[in-house]
């Protein structure tokens, strides 16, 4: 019974935005005039794929940027912030115009919810599949679908692995309804399951570089994603096979 209550505990606080963190704050506060008075640095609506896009886009090869991506931060109000060992297996469909992504989370995390966190349903691990729409003519920009949902899919940066892949990327994703932002979504992926404070750091300065700061990319407003170990098991128990 006790776990329980620390259970739903943990899922309402994330509901709530109370977890801890500003990243779960609802979009709208720094969407001025909207949130209030206007000052310097505030932004309406959302941007166009050229005012973000970065250099590092220049030859764009969607084909190099299939495979398993670990998300390391993520700025996203529908999501959880309990949520752990995030990730994205990308790949592209046989008319390579079509882009699927297997969006796959587990949650909450033992340290989020320590007592908890084994009667979870997604502790083994919850898969979202996403899709999207290829254009060859804008690499980089794709319409996704999901979570009932179309939105645009902007991949704004990358980072090349030395070996001809890419090693780091950060995506972003935004909607607006009569130029108010009503969705904001940024990701901050690497190819490797751990990374270090300095590399995290530097997806920070090349997402204030792209202009993403005022949308989410700050320090306060992102998420920082804890990975399971290499090794990890599923978990057992009668709570697991309730679910």
């Amino acid at each position: 019974f006790a776990a329980s209550l620390a259970f739903f505990g943990t899922v309402s606080s994330g509901l709530a935005g109370t977890s801890g963190d500003n990243g779960s704050l609802n979009l709208a506060l720094d969407d001025a005039p909207v949130a209030g008075k206007v000052v310097a640095g505030d932004v309406r609506g959302c941007p166009t794929y050229a005012a973000v896009r970065q250099k590092s886009m220049d030859g764009f090869d969607v084909g190099r940027y299939t495979g398993r991506w670990y998300e390391h931060a993520y700025h996203d109000w529908t999501q959880f912030a309990e949520v752990y060992d995030t990730t994205l297996d990308i790949d592209l469909a046989a008319d390579g115009r079509t882009w699927v992504d297997d969006f796959a989370v587990r949650g909450p995390s033992p340290r989020a919810a320590p007592a908890s966190w084994r009667g979870s349903p997604v502790a083994n691990g919850a898969h979202y599949p996403l899709y999207g729409t290829l254009d060859p003519a804008k690499p980089g920009e794709l319409e996704e679908k999901g979570f009932g949902n179309v939105f645009p899919n902007y991949i704004v940066d990358v980072v090349p692995d030395g070996k001809g892949g890419y090693a780091d990327a950060i995506q972003f994703q935004c909607l607006d309804a009569g130029g108010v932002r009503v969705f904001e979504g940024i990701n901050f992926l690497s190819r490797d399951r751990d990374i270090s404070p300095e590399r995290l750091d530097a997806f920070f300065d090349r997402a204030e570089k792209a202009g993403l700061a005022p949308y989410g990319a700050r320090r306060d407003q992102m998420h920082v994603v804890e990975h399971a170990p290499a090794d990890f098991r599923d978990v057992e128990n009668w709570w697991q096979r309730l679910w």
